[in-house]
């Protein structure tokens, strides 16, 4: 009994040695991998592992020349740095980490970078995917440096105290910090660059005088800029859609005759030229209460027309001026900056109303656009595009949409002209028009209605869809309208701004100018 009782316990000693074993084994490989897995980390961790895969042809020139590196502190910041979390949030830090590398290998291996749209993931709407805020707060604890411009305490304090509320990230504001930009400017620096800075030689002195209803180059005096107006007669069409076209909306009917006078139409959406030079003659330095605006500017006999203060942020979104529609103006913005060109031509400027834009969009035609085509073969939504792609020969080649813009705005010369000789109309970006957008007005029109334009309502209506649109949304009767407080909600300002929106950038608009007095009667 006494010798069954020493094996057991030998051979529970055995066990226990044999378990102490593994363990102390299983934690020597454990911590060997662990550290292991950290100097693979660490080594992949440098800027010369990151360079392996991320072929960007100026990527590691633009790092080198950006503040991160070229700056007076001597403090060089690593790839890593700014596009992985802190390492204090380990796990987060590390499934990142992953993710990017698998991500980045796979691209290495399986794609060309010859394919790659640079621009574009150079852009804002790319690098917010790829920038923690986390990061730049790590580094960033001081948002006040000596130094700091008014404007920056300004925009640091209002982010401070509402950074959740905004779901703001540094590098909207700070986009050319990490890869240096030499297009990278603020909006009022653009401004004076592209406008006040230009050879006054080629200002012109008068407007163009109209005596004839045809279609005629408006000169704007004061400025280097003209633009096409399009001559259009007036008369009657379907307004709407059927209920059976294609991806039609309750707000879209009952389908009414309109009648419209003739007017002038800009071939165009108003450009960054033309809208700049409005704002070089109009600009407001200082923060002119909102009602002193008003109030001026609703005088009939105003000589001096309030414009827009300095935009807060970069307008154009660093996409380029010239003849891409100007954009993020508020529906006050647009009626000023008519109210101001009516002033300086000595025409009728105005914004056209919903009934006039929808007239010169279809061009004479009463089908969904204004080319051949079924709105489901153009569109993207359905359950067969799982399989198929959409169809974008033809309408490719009138519309700056979501399947050709490269998710920004374009000039008008991408695309070819509707049947009255307009570009534009249903792509690129939303435009104002004169109506407040009410969802049953249609119903309570009648039919057999002349010049209708509503005045009733809270937000202004908008058409023509936009870069980001699927062709569903730039059939010919779309409607849409503002949403001015979403439009709005990261506007740091306060009041907020009555002339930038902060937060859509696919609206604009483009202006009609109603007949003289003399072609009126003829």
């Amino acid at each position: 009994m006494t010798i069954k009782n020493n094996n057991r316990t030998q051979e529970k000693k055995n066990f226990f040695k044999r378990k102490s074993f593994y363990i102390l084994l299983g934690a020597i490989l454990g911590a060997g991998t662990v550290v292991s897995l950290y100097l693979t980390s660490v080594h992949f961790s440098t800027d010369e592992s990151c360079m392996i895969c991320h072929v960007h042809p100026h990527v590691e020139d633009s790092w080198k020349m950006s503040k991160h590196v070229n700056n007076a502190s001597g403090t060089k910041v690593h790839c890593v740095d700014c596009h992985l979390p802190p390492k204090n949030e380990t796990w987060a830090h590390y499934t990142a980490k992953m993710k990017l590398g698998i991500k980045d290998l796979w691209g290495y291996i399986a794609k060309d970078s010859a394919d790659y749209d640079w621009d574009r993931l150079s852009g804002l709407e790319t690098a917010v995917t790829y920038i923690p805020n986390e990061s730049c707060k790590e580094c960033h604890c001081n948002l006040f440096p000596t130094g700091i411009s008014d404007d920056a305490v300004t925009a640091h304090l209002y982010y401070e105290g509402n950074e959740t509320k905004l779901n703001l990230q540094c590098i909207s504001c700070h986009l050319d910090a990490g890869h240096y930009n030499p297009n990278y400017k603020h909006a009022k620096l653009t401004v004076v660059e592209n406008i006040l800075d230009r050879d006054t030689s080629l200002y012109y002195k008068t407007a163009t005088a109209v005596a004839e209803f045809k279609n005629f180059t408006e000169q704007i005096p004061g400025t280097p800029v003209a633009f096409e107006m399009i001559a259009i007669s007036g008369g009657s069409f379907k307004m709407g859609s059927p209920e059976k076209e294609p991806f039609h909306k309750e707000d879209e009917s009952p389908v009414h005759t309109v009648t419209v006078g003739s007017f002038f139409m800009s071939e165009i959406e108003v450009t960054w030229d033309m809208y700049w030079s409005f704002y070089a003659k109009t600009m407001s330095e200082g923060r002119i209460p909102p009602d002193d605006v008003y109030a001026n500017n609703s005088r009939p006999d105003v000589d001096a027309i309030s414009g827009p203060t300095p935009p807060f942020g970069l307008p154009d979104q660093g996409w380029g001026g010239g003849e891409r529609p100007a954009i993020t103006m508020t529906h006050y913005a647009a009626e000023t900056f008519c109210q101001w060109l009516s002033q300086t031509t000595g025409k009728k400027y105005r914004l056209p109303t919903e009934a006039e834009w929808e007239y010169a969009a279809r061009g004479g035609s009463e089908t969904p656009y204004f080319f051949e085509g079924n709105p489901k073969s153009f569109s993207n939504e359905g359950f067969w595009r799982k399989f198929f792609d959409a169809d974008v020969e033809v309408i490719s080649q009138y519309v700056v949409y979501d399947n050709n813009s490269k998710s920004r705005t374009q000039t008008p010369d991408m695309v070819e002209a509707n049947p009255f000789g307009l570009k534009n109309m249903l792509g690129n970006v939303m435009e104002y028009c004169a109506d407040k957008y009410d969802a049953q007005y249609y119903g309570k029109l009648g039919d057999n209605i002349a010049n209708p334009l509503n005045s009733e309502g809270e937000e202004w209506v908008v058409r023509g869809g936009n870069y980001t649109s699927d062709a569903a949304d730039l059939r010919c009767a779309a409607r849409d309208y503002s949403r001015h407080d979403a439009w709005l909600k990261t506007d740091p300002q306060q009041p907020k701004s009555i002339w930038w929106y902060s937060d859509i950038r696919s609206i604009g608009f483009r202006v009609v100018c109603e007949l003289p007095e003399q072609l009126k009667h003829n």
